[in-house]
């Protein structure tokens, strides 16, 4: 499984519904994760740039694809923003890869060393 942080703007069309008929939106979030074989394991209202974030766990990135697709064609979210995350354990094992692999700087840049 992975990880995915999704965020989002309601329409004022949307706010003025939830005002409305206050409810709580994560539930129908959930149903269609769940039926994409996947989880929500957390979801925020929030200020700022984004008014909802929310934190899936799908099986793969297809299912976050279609799980976005299927938020935008509700017409009450717009914005959306998809970022896979891994954890702590995964960076470090990412980090340790990345150690052994390093991309030599383009010659003549300012972190290219000098040939001798």
């Amino acid at each position: 499984m992975s990880t995915y942080m999704i965020q989002g703007s309601y329409t004022p069309m949307a706010w003025s519904s939830m005002l409305r008929a206050p409810e709580n939106r994560a539930e129908a979030v959930a149903a269609i994760v769940e039926r994409l074989d996947g989880r929500l394991l957390q979801s925020w209202l929030c200020f700022g740039e984004y008014d909802v974030v929310s934190i899936v766990e799908l099986p793969d990135t297809v299912s976050a694809a279609a799980l976005v697709m299927a938020i935008a064609a509700g017409g009450i979210v717009v914005n959306l923003r998809t970022t896979e995350v891994i954890d702590d354990e995964e960076g470090l094992v990412a980090m340790k890869r990345a150690s052994r692999v390093q991309l030599r700087p383009p010659a003549g840049s300012l972190l290219h060393e000098p040939a001798e």
